[in-house]
Parts: C-alpha cells; structure tokens; sequence
C-alpha cells in the first residue's frame, strides 16, 4: 500500500495524559494514540480487526483475497459477487479516480506486476541507492499509452464487473480509508480522542476540540515541519523517495503516471496534504505527484492546505498551510 512511513504521532503535553502503541502493517510503520489509556487495549483490538478485514479483501499479495480472486479468477457477463466490505474499499478508489480525473487510478496492477512489484515490498530488490536527482534514472516500461481502466471498471448490485486485461490495485486509497474508519470505529465504541497512523496516512477523531502535533517530514535527509490539526482531520503524504525498488536495470517507485502505466518523472520529493478525512488528503497528495509542474495550480484550484516539496528540498505551500516554522520552535518555543 501507498508510501510514507513517517509521520511520528504527537508528543504528550505536559498536562495531557496519553497512551499509544507502534506496531508494523503492510510493510510500514502504525501507530494508534488514545486520549484515554483505559482505551488503549480496545482501540488495538478494534485496529487489528479492521486490518485484518482489509487485508483479507484488498491485499494484492494475499492469494486469497477477495481482490487476488477477482484479478485470477473468471469474469462472467453478470459480474463478480463481492463483499460489502470490498465493495466499499472499491467504490471508495473509484470515487477517488473520478475526483482526481483519472491521476489516482485503481486499475494499475498489471503495470505495478510489470515492473516487478508482485510480491510484498519487504521482498522486491532494494535500489543501489538514492541520487541527488531523479534525473533519467526510472526505466520506462510502457511504449505507448495506456487505456484508462477505472472508468470502465463497474460496481451493481454486488457485483464486480471488471474489463478483460485489468488487474486491480488498491494500494492508493485502501490505507487511508482503512485509517478514516479505524480511528472513527475507536471514537465511536470507547468515547476517546484517537489518532491513527498508517505509514503516515493519518487520521483523527473524537468529540473533544484538542489538537495534535504532527511532524512532517518524508525522509530524514528533508525539511521538517511540526503542525498543529484539529481533532477530526487528516493528513497524507505522497513520496517519489520511497517504495522503490530495482527493475529492467534501473530504480522505479510506485506512483505510477495512469497514461503510460510507467512511474511519473518525478517533481517533487514529497506533496503532503491536510483534509477532513484521510481518503481525501492522500488523493489529492498522490493526484499532485502524478501532476508534476501542474500540482501547484491544480491544488490551489481545489483550495487544498498542501506542503509540497521538490526535487531540490525547496518548499512550496497552497492554501492555508502555515508558514515554516523550525521543530524545536514548536516543540520548545
């Protein structure tokens, strides 16, 4: 599933009491923090429920799961019957493909398993290293372009209907939606705040009106930024520097342009976005990366609150993301 692993949860204020527990899912690093700490061992219990149920219907790499099934098996004229379940993570990626005109497209799995990603991402060929630049690094694989999957891909009344040559991959929504309701699930049956992280798709929720600090920053080497957000918001980031891996004698990563099926020549280092929930923010963040020079434009026109960094390390903001402030400011000031 899509990239990010760093977004550390909040520090505790002096005055706030907190509980929070790290664990790895999918290949990358989670986090859940309560406001309660009697809540803790049912919000773990709720999280590791909710993971499993997604795994078992959207995993690509699970040979029997519901998404494996649909990619392998038969594709009768009726359609194929799916779970409620999958069929919400479904609905949800495709809703996702129309809002960002095609940039986040669910339909990419046979272009992913092209370029090698068809086992679990722990398992792929690590890159030599990372350039100072993207440069001409990538290697294209796809000659001509692609034929856009999503808008022929079909969801009615249960069942799947997906075209002859399409194989589905999840990975761009399924996390972030998997943190909206885990962290809506865990409000809604303890009573407590709760934030949850999933390899840095991040998601709030909770009736009170505190606010969590959150550390922005993709990888160790970027700028850093410490915000603020409110409780029952999100935040999502999108990387070109990470989930990339060795292919055809070069190094690839994962977002992949729809229109070739190829990784996107990359102009930005990261793209983090803040928005209500975190299915929002990590469309309009990976939208962005697949965009390129226009992301700017694109996501001011969407009035989103973005970071976007590029290539160089230089920092671009849209909306009303705050200005830079420097960690120990925020953290000391």
């Amino acid at each position: 599933m899509p990239p990010v692993e760093r977004h550390p949860a909040p520090e505790a204020p002096a005055d706030r009491t907190e509980a929070r527990f790290d664990w790895e899912i999918w290949g990358v690093a989670a986090a859940i923090v309560v406001d309660d700490p009697a809540a803790l061992a049912a919000a773990r219990r709720l999280a590791d429920s909710e993971l499993a149920a997604a795994t078992a219907v959207c995993s690509r790499f699970e040979p029997d799961s519901e998404l494996s099934r649909a990619n392998s098996g038969p594709r009768p004229a009726d359609g194929i019957p799916v779970s409620p379940l999958f069929a919400e993570y479904l609905e949800t990626a495709l809703a996702v493909a129309a809002d960002t005109d095609g940039a986040v497209d669910p339909t990419l799995g046979a272009d992913l398993e092209a370029l090698g990603y068809d086992r679990d991402f722990a398992r792929l060929p690590a890159p030599a290293g990372l350039p100072a630049s993207d440069g001409a690094e990538h290697v294209t694989i796809a000659v001509r372009p692609r034929v856009s999957g999503w808008y022929r891909t079909r969801l009615e009344g249960g069942r799947l209907h997906l075209p002859p040559g399409l194989r589905l991959d999840l990975g761009a929504s399924a996390k972030a939606h998997a943190a909206d309701r885990i962290a809506h699930l865990v409000a809604d049956a303890t009573g407590t705040s709760v934030l949850v992280s999933l390899g840095g798709d991040l998601a709030t929720a909770g009736s009170s009106r505190r606010r969590w600090e959150v550390l922005v920053q993709d990888r160790p080497e970027d700028p850093a930024q410490q915000v603020s957000i409110p409780n029952g918001s999100a935040i999502a980031t999108s990387s070109t520097r990470k989930r990339r891996w060795r292919s055809g004698g070069g190094t690839v990563h994962h977002i992949l342009d729809p229109r070739l099926g190829s990784p996107v020549d990359a102009r930005w280092r990261s793209v983090t976005v803040a928005a209500r929930r975190c299915v929002t923010a990590n469309a309009l963040s990976t939208a962005a990366i697949v965009r390129g020079p226009s992301a700017v434009g694109w996501l001011s026109s969407r009035g989103a609150d973005a970071r976007l960094v590029t290539i160089e390390g230089d920092v671009v903001r849209t909306g009303a993301w705050p200005r830079e402030t420097r960690v120990d400011e925020v953290r000391h000031g």
